[in-house]
């Protein structure tokens, strides 16, 4: 068997291969309401023959919302709206269904992507920002307000009630958001983190919010289901946060019943330069799993399936997350399992679908017609 194609058990979970569909945000939420837009986009995701599909990093609280458009999951009307989702990819598909909890911290309250994705004034429809100091993302924005001991408890309250409610709706595995600048990676930061308190300062007290809200939602989640957390391994700007800083807080997650890592990098820091190419934060994947031995999801530009195939058979990391890739071809992994010699699972209305050289793609089936 093909290593891409082997199954994985998580607590009492078990992905039927290692491939997974990264959340990606859709900016189509009204008011943080799931819309028709999800029913869709997460629907036909839940067909792709993924061993998972992640939901959309989804707000804990208004304020921590991206975007006006971005996924909440913080009253009963923002969950209601995510029931008919639900039971429609429960009726279709048996994949495991994730959800990323997250608050974007400063960089909430900005435009959409595709209308420039820069920051909303408050007097054009925004909203104020809060974040560990009072450290704009970009010179030429308004500060964010810096947490106070209220604002703290406020959004670990938050955490625990959006992962309580996650349960409700019978979601089977939280991510913890810790990455792309995003508030809990601003707390790990020096570049973002400027505190004096028991929250700044050392590695150890930067670690210490994002690790209580690791634990609070390990609490209000079911013991039986796994929690992971998504970390930028690196801020890729001098003075920043590292690896070797993010296998420390790995280290630490593992302790208190982290079930994997997903290790991106990036999104603190405009001065960030990058080096883009195929499988280029792997390495962060491959060395937080050799020195903790915790799972680990690789992502960044993997799109061939051999490649991806190469990566788990090496021990590199656990599994694959796709996210663009899977936008572009929602049946990557049918054509990895065709390209691999594996079996993906589908609905029989798609049964026919197989190509004639490929006719052991959806396992032993048998089609009839009239």
């Amino acid at each position: 068997m093909a290593a891409l194609f082997s199954p994985l058990t998580l607590r009492s979970v078990t992905l039927p291969n290692r491939i997974v569909v990264s959340p990606m945000c859709q900016y189509s939420a009204e008011r943080g309401e799931a819309t028709a837009w999800h029913m869709i986009h997460l629907g036909h995701l839940a067909l792709s023959g993924a061993g998972m599909l992640c939901i959309e990093a989804t707000a804990v609280e208004p304020d921590g919302r991206i975007t006006p458009g971005c996924l909440g999951l913080w009253d009963d009307v923002t969950e209601r709206a995510l029931v008919p989702v639900l039971a429609a990819i429960r009726k279709h598909s048996k994949i495991p269904v994730a959800m990323q909890l997250s608050h974007a911290g400063r960089k909430a309250s900005s435009h959409v992507p595709w209308d420039g994705g820069q920051l909303i004034p408050v007097a054009e429809g925004g909203w104020m920002t809060h974040a560990p100091s009072a450290i704009a993302h970009k010179p030429d924005e308004l500060p964010p307000l810096a947490l106070d001991t209220a604002g703290l408890n406020r959004i670990r309250e938050a955490f625990a009630a959006t992962a309580r409610r996650a349960a409700r709706l019978g979601i089977d595995v939280l991510e913890v958001h810790g990455a792309h600048g995003y508030l809990l990676h601003q707390f790990l930061s020096p570049l973002a983190n400027h505190r004096t308190d028991e929250y700044g300062g050392s590695r150890e007290n930067r670690m210490r919010f994002p690790l209580e809200i690791f634990e609070i939602v390990r609490a209000a989640f079911p013991a039986d289901k796994p929690v992971g957390v998504r970390v930028s391994a690196t801020d890729w700007v001098d003075g920043g946060w590292t690896l070797d800083d993010t296998i420390a807080f790995a280290h630490e997650l593992k302790k208190r019943g982290c079930d994997w890592i997903d290790t991106s990098s990036g999104g603190v820091s405009p001065l960030q330069k990058i080096p883009l190419s195929p499988g280029y934060q792997v390495p962060f994947a491959e060395a937080v799993k050799k020195e903790t031995g915790i799972t680990t999801i690789a992502v960044g530009l993997i799109t061939d399936p051999a490649h991806a195939n190469e990566l788990i058979e090496s021990g590199k990391a656990d599994c694959v997350a796709m996210a663009r890739a899977m936008l572009y071809d929602p049946r990557w992994p049918w054509h990895a399992a065709a390209q691999l010699g594996a079996t993906v699972e589908a609905p029989p209305q798609y049964w026919r679908s197989q190509p004639r050289d490929q006719k052991a793609l959806f396992g032993d089936i048998s089609f009839g017609q009239r």
